[in-house]
This record gives structure tokens, C-alpha cells and sequence, in this order.
């Protein structure tokens, strides 16, 4: 018997049908009648079941149970939502892949733009400098100093680049080196204390990565580091870096809120000559404030103390100085804009102006680091400058470490890992009655690169 199709009766009270054969020349079919109503062809293969009524129509069902249909439904369903899952996942998962390959794609870049900015500069600062055997013999002490600490430069370069509390290349200003970093800490729980950081450089290889050793031990410790770079020589000169500064400080007084940052609890660094350079833009901007001009986008009340890490607060002193150690007059000279310039840009000379002496009243508190046994920029600077705002009246104070260099303070140190004189004072001073529970509870210091490593580059450094 041929497969046949199957005619339900739509009757529930009809008594029970039987199967009867019937003929059809083109398909089989299956009629259902009542009992007395039974037709049998002998010929066909064909069973008609025919209804009680003869009136009432043949109602046509599904030839699946509604079980059954329910079951293959809700299969086709989940198939079909987890094939969409499927397919949201993997766009998910291209668009994810295409976000990272386009900011790669951004860093590569900016660090080609960088590098291009840089190597350019480079070439037109050996045209001022010459080929003096002193650069010479400075270049190769400082790559003999970058090899012995490259243990500790890796580790550092990895969080740099590669940590997600690290904000890289934030823009501040309009010009091209207008960019700052910011070091925030992991738990972000509350508005938390700033650090605005001026990099140091010579006033010509300065650049923002250059505290990220800073950044990441101050993040550790609940505070947050904005490093800001700036225009180095020959790009710009004096005036143009306390610019940037200046801009990048405004920067950080009214937007750091939007980062976490506590806007009353804002403190102003520098190291080296970026220590010069952020308090040329602090007295600048003490003197703006008492003069006839406009009010500008901060103000010196919003820093709440000036930190200065191995800093030259006195130009006209140092210009000799500097020239014994390879930093030419000449080339110094056109950093500083000239004669004028070594005066104009002298912190201390500028705070015993009889002119400034209003402004040098709006000074936060100051606070001056130094080591005992920097030949770079001689403690007595820092001395000097101290003594000079305790006599008009600034709340300052020189802390002196023995025995410490230029670079022991901002590097060796760090690098050592387990205790840092300076940087546990710098946490006492910003945390203040709760500095020990914030030590309490941070990593603690790690050691980055070996210790006989450490003294070879303390012997070698050209700073």
C-alpha cells in the first residue's frame, strides 16, 4: 500500500470510524465516515473515512500532532537564538579586534610623529653644539648610564605602555608637544590628591615619559601624577616651556576633577630644570594675578604646596657652572633668551624684584629637595633660594640628603626599592596624619635592577 494522507473527522461525538479503502487514480486519500456509512473499493488503496453529518464540512489538520509541532518550534526557536548569539559574539569579537588594531595603529603614529619631531631636533641641536669632545664624552656616559639601568627602564617602559591606570598623550594646549600623562591609582574610591609634574632635561631632552618611575610609585600610593611635557630647545625657548607649563598646570586645576582628582588638594613639582621651569610659571602667574592683567585660567591659591626636586632657582649663578659641565654658554644663553633672560628667568632674582614683592606674598608653601652631592646643580641653590623666601616672608624649607647625587634622588633610588628618603617625605607632606596607613596598605618597593648595576651607573652618569 502506497503512503496516504489522513483526513481527520472535526466531530469529537461521532462513535468510532473505521478505515475503508476507496479508489483514486491520482493519490490516496483516507475519508472518515460513522460506522454505517462505511464504502469499501476493493480496487483502490485509497480508505474513505466519510462523517455522520453529511451536511457539516471536512475540517483538514495538521498531519503532526500539536505536541510534536511545539517540540520542533521551540527546537527551530533556540537554534535560531543561538545561532544570533553566535553571530553577535563574533561581531562583537571583529569589532573589539578592529578597535585594538586601530589604536595601535593611532600609537604607531604618534610615536613615528615623535620620533621624526625628535630626531629632527636632535640634528639641529648638534649644529649649536658642535663636536666639542665634552658632548662626546657626555653622549658616551649617558648610553653607558641607559645600558646599566635598562633592566629597570623595561619594567618601567611595560607599565608605561602597557597599564591601564596610565593615560598617555592627553592634549593640554595647541602646540605639539602640548600633551601630558596621568598615573592613577587602582582604587579610585573618592576625589584623590594631584601632583602636577614638570619633567626635567637639560631645558632640551626633557619629555613627559620621563616621570612615569614617579608616576607609578606616587599611583601605588593613592595619588595621582600628571606628568606634563613641554617644548624643549631647540624647538622652543624659555619663555615658550614656561608656556606649556603654565598651560598644562591650568589643565590640571580645572579638569583634573573629571579624572578623579580632589581640585583643593593640588600640588605643584618639578625636577631639575623642570624644577626652574614650574616656579618661572608659578611666580609669572603670582605676578599676572596683582597686575592689570585679565585674570588668567588658574590661580597660585589652587596649588596648595610647591615641591622642587635638585632644582636651579638662581640662572645668573649657574651659566659658569654649566659651561664647565658642557652646557655652553652660548647654547645657553640662546636657551635663555639672552643676558636679559638669565635675570628675567631667575626664580630667586625674580622674588627679590621690590616690584614682585606683593606677588611673592600669594606663594604656596615651598618645599625644596636636594643631595648633598649633586655636582649637576649644586645644593646650595636650593639653600639659597630657601633662605631668600623665608626672608619675604613664603613658608619655605630646604631638605637636604647626604651623600645623595643628582640622579639618586629621582632614579637610583627608586630603582633600589625598599626604603626612599624622599619620596616617603614627599608622601608624609601630600597624605599628611594618614601617610602610614597609606604605606601600610601599598606594594611594597621592589627592587628593578641589581645593585652593582646600580653603583657602575651612579659612577658613570654624565649628570
Amino acid at each position: 500500500m502506497q503512503p496516504s494522507n489522513l483526513l481527520p473527522i472535526s466531530n469529537p461525538n461521532s462513535p468510532p470510524s473505521m478505515l475503508i479503502p476507496t479508489s483514486s487514480a491520482t493519490a490516496d486519500t483516507m475519508l472518515v465516515r460513522s460506522e454505517p456509512h462505511i464504502i469499501h473499493s476493493s480496487s483502490s488503496s485509497t480508505i474513505l473515512l466519510v462523517q455522520d453529518d453529511d451536511d457539516s464540512k471536512i475540517e483538514t489538520k495538521p498531519l503532526l500532532t500539536r505536541a510534536f509541532s511545539y517540540s520542533s518550534s521551540s527546537s527551530s526557536s533556540s537554534s535560531n537564538l543561538v545561532m544570533q548569539q553566535r553571530r553577535r559574539r563574533i561581531a562583537s569579537a571583529n569589532s573589539l579586534l578592529s578597535g585594538a588594531v586601530e589604536g595601535c595603529r593611532r600609537e604607531m603614529g604618534r610615536a613615528a610623529s615623535d620620533t621624526y619631531v625628535v630626531t629632527r631636533l636632535s640634528f639641529r641641536l648638534l649644529r649649536y653644539l658642535g663636536v666639542g669632545y665634552r658632548w662626546i664624552a657626555r653622549f658616551l656616559a649617558l648610553g653607558c648610564y641607559a645600558m646599566l639601568l635598562i633592566p629597570g627602564f623595561i619594567q618601567v617602559g611595560y607599565y608605561y605602555f602597557y597599564s591601564s591606570q596610565v593615560l598617555r598623550g592627553i592634549v593640554y594646549g595647541d602646540q605639539p608637544r602640548n600633551r601630558l600623562d596621568l598615573y592613577l591609582p587602582k582604587n579610585m574610591n573618592g576625589p584623590k590628591p594631584v601632583v602636577a609634574f614638570v619633567t626635567g632635561g637639560a631645558w632640551i631632552i626633557g619629555y613627559k615619559a620621563w616621570g612615569s618611575l614617579l608616576g607609578q610609585q606616587l599611583s601605588e600610593r593613592d595619588i595621582i601624577v600628571a606628568c606634563i611635557d613641554y617644548r624643549n630647545f631647540p624647538q622652543g625657548t624659555i619663555s615658550d616651556m614656561v608656556k606649556d607649563a603654565s598651560q598644562g598646570i591650568s589643565f590640571v586645576c580645572n579638569k583634573i576633577a573629571e579624572y578623579g582628582g580632589d581640585p583643593n588638594r593640588i600640588y605643584l613639582m618639578g625636577q631639575s630644570a623642570g624644577a626652574h621651569i614650574a616656579t618661572c610659571a608659578l611666580l609669572e602667574q603670582a605676578i599676572k594675578e596683582i597686575g592689570a592683567e585679565p585674570r588668567a585660567s588658574w590661580s597660585v591659591s589652587q596649588i596648595k604646596t610647591y615641591f622642587g626636586l635638585s632644582g636651579g632657582y638662581n640662572i645668573l649663578k649657574l651659566v659658569d657652572h654649566f659651561h664647565s659641565r658642557g652646557l655652553y654658554r652660548s647654547i645657553f644663553l640662546s636657551i635663555m633668551e639672552g643676558e636679559q633672560g638669565l635675570r628675567q628667568y631667575s626664580p630667586e632674582l625674580m622674588a627679590q624684584d621690590p616690584n614682585t614683592k606683593n606677588a611673592v606674598s600669594l606663594l604656596p608653601p615651598m618645599v625644596l629637595f636636594h643631595g648633598t652631592a649633586d655636582y649637576s646643580i649644586p645644593c646650595d641653590s636650593s639653600k639659597s633660594f630657601a633662605d631668600t623666601l623665608k626672608g619675604l616672608g613664603v613658608k619655605a624649607e630646604c631638605i637636604l640628603y647626604e651623600g645623595k647625587t643628582h640622579t639618586d634622588l629621582f632614579l637610583q633610588d627608586p630603582m633600589r626599592g625598599g626604603i626612599d628618603d624622599m619620596l616617603d617625605d614627599l608622601i608624609t607632606l601630600i597624605h599628611g596624619d594618614s601617610s602610614e596607613a597609606i604605606r601600610a596598605n601599598s606594594t611594597p618597593r621592589k627592587r628593578l635592577v641589581p645593585e652593582f648595576m646600580l653603583k657602575m651607573a651612579r659612577s658613570v652618569s654624565p649628570f
